[in-house]
């Protein structure tokens, strides 16, 4: 057997390449779950950790499974007949654990967003039990990439200004089949750090979980840098808000409890959306609509725009530089203003709706100081119920793939909004009898996205 092997490996031109060429895979493996761990916050190589560290953080299983196939088909060409090859399977072997060990963590995050939500402070209630997954949910697990079931239905690329601009569309996600009434509304901002970005690309998993228990959601895009100028995606984002509030009964959903989420750039988008419902600087031409709304989840929020170490000392270098360059298109320095303006931390109010914050603790894109600072402020100052999760070892953009830990926190924010729509007097009203489940002759709910 070893001799077809090294006769395989000949046939292949192999004289220790095929050892070497594993054992330079494995150690690859294992620098990127030693950033998953202990990430490099330093630019440039907190992008590179960001990419390392979500992948094999939130997709351990994934990366074992492949680990196992790649060992054996290295295997099959003889990779182990030499030491390099031995030492490769040696180091492949503390990868799988450490990738077993981030499955154990990314599991265990169920008890620290149960454990955020016992903790919320205010005046709400929130069973830290949380809800289990809807029928059909363990196909999260295993593909990874969140896709659409057949129960779900979406109006694609409404027009929620008017001008006709491909920025100013929204796409919005209901149950299959007759439109009802009365479901709760989820408005779903894309991050992109202000430049990239599409409604298509981010927050499924938790969409798709609130569609198949009742809701409406939508997602939006707006403007981006460079071509676009602070305040132009704020704008947008709230006249998306005037949007939904004004047409959305159309689809089934009911203005009367609209919830705003997002992620990253997203993230500081709708939190500052929803302490802002007052500023009609920010509504140019429809001053009047109502953009207020009931209940924020921001993820890995940038709560604090006064990104200079001179100022908040919270990032590094990089953030300024685009900030500066393509975003607000002027220096801190000149117009600090502009920038505490734009901060959420700096808008926090009494009248604040309740807020779920998430964060990663590992985060080497927006540091997790930035989003506990901002919860201080909001429990010090909002009279609103203020639940903080702060994930051990999760990364940036933990919620756009389907993981074990995205489902935690998906359950978490479905026991949080349920909890806030209670507390309000439950004013969304019940959903539709079989909302977002098709249910076949004979058999049971399923709602697989």
């Amino acid at each position: 057997m070893a001799g077809a092997r090294l006769g395989a490996g000949e046939a292949l031109g192999d004289d220790g390449g095929v050892s070497d060429a594993y054992l330079a895979l494995a150690l690859v493996g294992a620098l990127a779950v030693l950033v998953t761990f202990w990430p490099i916050r330093r630019d440039p190589l907190s992008v590179v950790c960001f990419v390392a560290g979500w992948l094999a953080g939130e997709l351990p299983l994934q990366a074992l499974a492949v680990m196992v196939v790649v060992t054996v088909v290295f295997g099959v060409f003889g990779a182990f007949d030499t030491w390099t090859g031995r030492a490769g399977l040696a180091v492949a072997a503390a990868v799988a654990c450490g990738l077993v060990v981030l499955a154990v963590i990314g599991a265990r995050s169920a008890n620290v967003v149960a454990q955020a939500l016992a903790d919320a402070t205010g005046p709400l209630d929130v069973d830290p039990a949380l809800p289990s997954p809807a029928p059909g949910r363990w196909w999260r697990l295993t593909r990874a990439v969140p896709v659409r079931a057949r129960s779900i239905a979406v109006v694609a690329d409404v027009d929620y200004w008017g001008d006709g601009l491909e920025r100013h569309r929204l796409d919005i996600y209901r149950a299959d089949g007759p439109v009802g009434t009365g479901a709760p509304v989820m408005v779903y901002v894309h991050g992109g750090a202000w430049t990239i970005g599409d409604k298509k690309e981010q927050g499924k998993p938790m969409l798709f979980e609130l569609v198949a228990r009742g809701w409406v959601c939508v997602a939006v895009n707006y403007r981006l840098s460079p071509s676009a100028t602070w305040p132009d995606h704020i704008v947008d984002v709230k006249r998306a808000v005037a949007w939904v509030k004004a047409n959305i009964a159309e689809h089934g959903g009911d203005p009367a409890f609209v919830a705003l989420s997002g992620g990253s750039a997203g993230g500081h988008l709708c939190a500052l959306a929803a302490l802002t419902p007052d500023d009609r600087s920010w509504q140019p031409g429809f001053e009047d609509a109502d953009t207020s709304v009931d209940a924020c989840v921001p993820f890995y929020g940038v709560y604090d725009m006064t990104a200079s170490p001179t100022t908040s000392g919270l990032y590094g270098p990089e953030l300024a530089k685009l900030l500066e360059r393509k975003v607000m298109k002027t220096s801190i320095e000149e117009h600090h203003d502009l920038f505490v303006e734009a901060s959420p931390t700096y808008r926090v109010a009494a009248g604040a709706p309740p807020f779920f914050v998430l964060h990663g603790r590992n985060d080497t894109l927006v540091p997790f100081i930035v989003a506990r600072r901002f919860v201080e402020a909001l429990r010090q100052t909002s009279q609103a119920a203020v639940a903080y999760a702060e994930l051990p070892v999760a990364q940036h953009a933990f919620d756009v793939l389907s993981s074990l830990r995205c489902q935690a926190t998906t359950a978490g924010v479905v026991a949080f909004l349920e909890a806030v729509r209670e507390a309000a007097g439950d004013r969304a009203g019940p959903a539709p009898p079989g909302a977002g489940v098709v249910v076949p002759p004979g058999g049971s709910a399923v709602a697989e996205a």
